[in-house]
Order: C-alpha cells, then structure tokens, then sequence
C-alpha cells in the first residue's frame, strides 16, 4: 500500500504558521490528506460510525441508511452526452472523485480510479466532480482541456460554485466517496493511495448486492470530449528548452509521451525519441518509452528529462540515441521519502531540471520540495522544503514549497515557480542558505496583479526562466507571460491579454496564450509551451510581438508512429465499395471532403500510400514507397483478375483562420477491385469523408 502525504490546509493553520511555530510543526505532523478550501469551517463527514487517520488519508464509514444527495440541475456536464443523476445510477457502485485539476494529489488519483474502473467495468460508475481551488479551474472549457490532458474516461461534472461539495460536507482535495447501488453513502476518504481500500470495499459491495439480484451492470453509454478533437501534431507539450550553443529546440511532447527535437535554424524536426507509447522502457530512442514527460536539462551531448508520470529522471545519449534511467524507483515515493543512491530511491513527480556544476537540480512537485541529484556520485537526496505544503520562507531544511512546477538559474541562486502559493520563489544555492518569496500570496491567495513582491498575485505559474537580470514566468492560469525584475522584486505582464486562445501579433497586449506552462530563452526570444492550444510560440524580447512556431517537416511527427508496433494502426479504417475498372494502364487518385471551417495545409502536404494484395492485378507505378500526395494522380497497371487495395492517408488540415494549429488524421481504405474487360470505369478515383475534428 502507498503512504503518500497529500494537501491539507486550513486559514487557522495559515495564521498560525509563523517562524516561531514551524519547528513544532515539523516535529509534530498535523497535515491531513489533503488541501483544504479555506472558505469554509472544517466540516465533519455526515453521521460517521467510525474515523481513521493516516498520512495517506481520513477514512470515514458513514451508516448505510444515510442517502447520497442528489446532483443539482443546471450544472455543466463533460466526457458525457447527457446530465447524469444518482437516480440514474441506481444499482451501479458510484464512487465521487471530488478533485481540482491543479493539483498534484488530485492527478495521482486518477490512476488508481483508472484501474477500478478497468477491474470493475461493468458495475462501477465513476463520477468526477470537479470543485474548483482556482478561478481559471472554473471555467468548462479549462476542466474539458484538462479530461482531455489527463486522459479521464468517466462523467466529469463542474461544481463551480461548489453545491455538491458543500452537500456532501467535502472539505479536501481529493475526497472520494462511495455509494451503494442502493443510494446510500458507503465510505469517505480524503487523500490519494485509495486503490487498495476502494478496491476491497467496491468487491463487498458488489457480492453483496448481487447475491441480492440488485446489481445493474449495463453500460452507461456515454461520449468522451476525446472522441469530438482532432489529433494534434504536438499533444499538451508541457515544456521547451532551447539551448543556442547547439541551435535545437528540446520539446517535452507530453501527451504523445516522447521529445522532440527542432533546429533553431530551418525549423525542422531532427530527432524524435519515444515511441509515444506510455511506458517504462529504456533502450534504443525507436522503442524507448516515457509517460507525460515535462522539464528537460542538456549537459553536452546528454539531455535529461522529468519523466514525470514514471516519477524517474531520464537520460539520453543524443548522438547514440539511447534512454537510460538515471533516478527514481518505481512505485511513486511515500511522504517523507528521504534520498540515496539514484537508482534505488523513489522520486515524487518531478516536474522541472536545473543544472548547475555536475548537480541536476529537480522542481519535486508530488512532495513539495526541490531535490539535488550528483551526477558524479549518482546518490540523490531532499536540498530544499520540509515536505509540508505551503509558503513558508527560511532555511532550506524547514521552509515549506507548494507543487515547484518551474525551475532556473542565474548561477547564484534557484528561482522556481511555486505554482499552488501562486509565487515566484528563490532557494540559495549555499546548503546553508534560505528559501525567499520574490512575488506572489499564498495557497489561497491568488489573482492576477502586477506589483512589488507581496502585493503581487499570479494564478498557478508552472514555467520560469532567467535571462539578464529577468525572469520570465509563464502566469499559467492568467494566460500571460509575465516579466519579474530581480533585483526590485517587480512584476509585470509582458504578453498576453489573459484571454484564452491562440493570438500571435505585434501588440503583446493584444496576443492570447491558453494556459502556457513552460518558458525556455536563447537568441533573443522566449520560447513559450503553451500548453492548451498545443503548439510552441515564441516571443521576440526586444519587440515583444508574438507568433507561433512553424514546424517545416511536420509529416516527421507523423510518420515517426505513435505506436511502434508492426502493422499497428491507430487512425481511423473504412471499408468502401467495390471499383469495377477495364484492364490497361490508368490512374488512381485520392480526394477528400473535408467539412466546412477546415482546410488542408499546405505546409504539410498530405500523402497517400497504396499496398495492392496481388500486384499481378493492380500494380500502383507511384516508386518503392508507393507514396504520393493527396489529390494527385499515380499511374497504376491493371490486368484482369481481382485484389484489394490498402490505402493509407495521412491528412494535414487546419481550421480557417487558425493556420497555425494543424492537426492530422489518418485513414487506412479497404477497396475491393474488380478488372474486366468491358469495364466502363477506366480509373480509380477515392473520396472518403473521414470524421475529422479540430479545437479543443
């Protein structure tokens, strides 16, 4: 069973947390399970018959009898083509999963709920209820980005106002709770590590109710956000590192689950590693995998990476093309974990490298800490935060970090993003120095207002970056880029007018981001993951305009394979009738209707790719790779007889007005062939409507 720390707040524990009292909180732990809303009183669960406590959570049975309240009407509903109500669910194992799409404690969960949904499939129906910490985590569109990030597979309804929260007596992030397929409340508990505990309970549950023919296992038949976007050449890149010596750009494709690098000079892709498949392998760049990678360091001719969801350090040998893993342990690590050698210590969701003189500095964002790996001497061990969630300036060891989410360096200092207190924050690089607030509020103390340090407020930052004297902070949830003068501890917005879309221009105030997350300089210009709209911007830092980076070869990101097994394919497969055609030589051709608002791009040329299941019918004249570009047309032979043509199209396309943002598709045609004699169709013309999407 994993014992993991998780958040806990309260506003008496705020105010009580001064310099005075923070040893008596290191020696005596009092955090729960999770992070409180301060905007209400503690409330206690309804009528518990029992309460347990420990670092991985409260668990509280309440009687039987008690109902589960019913969802409210008029509320937001996603990954779901209808409101569903606890009525509907009767009969069904419901489990709430009350979460916040910010926080860390809240994505650990989702694996575990991933899991009993995949064991108990047919009897268990899991709702998430998302009760927002963040004013930017309100809005549906930001929760749909982020079932779409996480890839959640259940119902997810937007408790903006907090309704069913407050009717349950939540108080935590996450807090889950079971009901019974009789409507009844089985359990409570707040805090991740649930698998163990739900999965016991859940199989009670089950015996039960079906011995007594009260168990509903039909399928609630409902239509995931994924199925209605189109796939993107980059998915949720979560963060860049441009490195001007070597002219590439290092991009953590975080949901294909691989890196990608970029020339600074012509714009074109040189190498991708993974082979987007979510996994644990190291080995060749072809067939190595990763899961959700985010922050990146280059030594020479080594980039490490935050193999995030893995919760390891990984590194690759760029001109061997090899991964390795050089940290972490599977499982994640518990609360409190303390360090050792690299390899045999469990990490904790890192999320952000720095390096300086042989030290891999890591941005630990599941325990609220920075951490220190020696390269050298491959032992790795805690440099900066108790563990204990929450801002709190002073000595390394006893100072307090919330979700470090962005790391950098001006050779003297750390600067990192410490994205659940929404400040900017600074550790010395001396192991007897002190962690200090450079702007920001607290955990609950967040906006999005340019001053001088205290009486600043950003909204979630994950990316930072020093350049002359500069920070530069992506101000996730505000949508801007913002600029942070060291020395005065003055923040300002630099671009971005903090509304979300995908803007580029001239007038910085003008441009628009969607929820950037990592920020990387070289040459004069930032380099902006901008997470939500999928692609890569970059800043000019002399004339601030703004635009969007074009990759040339962008079929590379697709003909790489996202997949990696032979004769897999993930796109979409279509049968269409049989072609009747006179034997001699002709042509086939490939067209494709694409609905109204969408283009093909030409950046991208779209391509076609033809297997005959007997060539001494049909033979394509298109080269060995029997490739060629959609709408043109390729000689072919055709004797009589009858085959079956595989055709592949890999369809680059754009909405109108938003060239920048391309997406891709990919078809596989089956078409039956017929050639005889007398044949009044002379050629073999394809025009499939395949069921593109685009926007997120």
């Amino acid at each position: 069973m994993r014992i993991m720390e998780t958040k806990f707040w309260t506003l008496a524990a705020a105010a009580l947390l001064t310099a005075g009292l923070v040893a008596l909180l290191i020696l005596h732990p009092w955090a729960g399970p999770a992070e409180r809303d301060p905007s209400y009183a503690p409330l206690e669960p309804p009528e518990p018959a029992q309460k347990t406590e420990n670092r991985q959570g409260t668990e509280m049975a309440p009687e039987p009898s008690n109902p589960a309240p019913e969802f409210p009407a008029g509320l937001d509903w996603l990954n779901t083509d209808r409101p569903i109500s606890l009525a509907d669910l009767r009969g069904k194992v419901v489990l709430l999963d009350f979460w916040t799409y910010c926080c860390i404690n809240c994505m650990h969960v989702l694996e575990d709920l991933a899991r009993l949904e995949e064991k108990y499939r047919n009897e268990l129906a899991v709702i998430g209820v998302h009760s927002a910490k963040f004013t930017g985590e309100k809005d549906s569109q930001n929760i749909r980005q982020a079932i779409l990030r996480y890839n959640i597979s259940h119902p997810v309804v937007n408790d903006a106002d907090m309704r069913i929260w407050r009717s349950y007596n939540v108080h935590a992030w996450p807090t889950l709770v079971l009901i019974d397929p009789a409507g009844g409340i089985a359990a409570v508990q707040s805090g991740e590590g649930i698998y163990e505990r739900f999965d016991r309970m859940i199989a009670d549950l089950v015996g039960r109710f079906d011995a007594q023919g009260k168990l509903d296992r039909r399928s609630l038949g409902t239509v995931l956000e994924q199925e209605s976007v189109g796939d993107s050449l980059l998915s949720f890149p979560g963060k860049v590192l441009a490195d001007e010596a070597s002219g590439r750009l290092f991009i953590a494709d975080s949901n294909h689950n691989r890196i990608v690098v970029v020339s600074l000079d012509d714009m074109t892709v040189q190498q991708i590693i993974g082979s987007g498949r979510p996994g644990l392998n190291d080995g060749a760049a072809s067939s190595a995998t990763f899961r959700n990678p985010q922050g990146m360091a280059l030594d020479g001719g080594t980039l490490y990476v935050c193999d995030t969801d893995n919760h390891g350090i990984r590194a690759i040998d760029l001109a061997n093309r090899e991964v390795r893993t050089v940290a972490g342990l599977d499982p994640q690590a518990a609360w409190g974990a303390g360090g050792g050698k690299a390899t045999e210590t469990p990490l904790n969701s890192p999320w952000d490298l720095e390096l300086i003189d042989g030290v891999l500095y890591i941005a630990m964002a599941g325990s609220h800490q920075l951490w220190r790996l020696d390269l050298k001497g491959s032992t790795i061990a805690p440099y900066a935060g108790s563990g204990r969630e929450g801002r709190v300036d002073g000595p390394l060891a006893v100072s307090a970090l919330a979700q470090p989410s962005g790391l950098t360096t001006d050779g003297q200092k750390l600067y990192f993003a410490d994205s659940e207190v929404s400040c900017i924050r600074s550790a010395d690089l001396d192991l007897g120095g002190k962690v200090m607030t450079l702007v920001g509020g607290d955990l609950f103390d967040f906006g999005d207002v340019d001053g001088v340090g205290d009486r600043a407020r950003l909204q979630h930052p994950l990316g930072v970056v020093y350049d002359n004297g500069v920070l530069y902070v992506a101000d996730t949830y505000n949508n801007k880029i913002k600029r942070l003068i060291v020395d005065e501890r003055r923040i300002e917005a630099f671009a971005g007018s903090g509304q979300a879309g995908l803007v580029d221009g001239e007038d910085a105030m003008a441009v628009a981001f969607d929820e950037p997350a990592g920020l990387s300089v070289a040459a004069g210009k930032i380099y902006v993951a901008d997470t939500n709209n999928q692609v890569i911007r970059v800043v000019d830092i002399t004339t601030r305009a703004v635009s969007t980076l074009k990759i040339n070869n962008a079929r590379a990101l697709v003909d790489s394979g996202f997949d990696g097994a032979i004769g897999s394919f993930a796109g979409e497969q279509v049968y269409l009738p049989e072609q009747t055609i006179r034997p001699g030589a002709s042509v086939m051709k490939v067209e494709v209707d694409l609905p109204a608002g969408l283009k093909l791009t030409p950046d991208a040329p779209s391509s076609v790719t033809v297997l005959s299941a007997d060539e001494a019918v049909l033979q394509v004249d298109a080269g060995e790779a029997k490739l060629f570009e959609l709408g043109q047309e390729a000689p072919i032979t055709a004797m009589v007889g009858s085959t079956t043509l595989t055709v592949d199209v890999s369809i680059f396309y754009c909405s109108e007005g938003r060239e920048s943002l391309c997406y891709f598709r990919q078809l596989r045609l089956f078409v039956p062939v017929t050639v005889k004699a007398g044949a009044e169709q002379d050629r073999i013309l394809l025009r499939p409507s395949p069921a593109v999407a685009a926007g997120l």
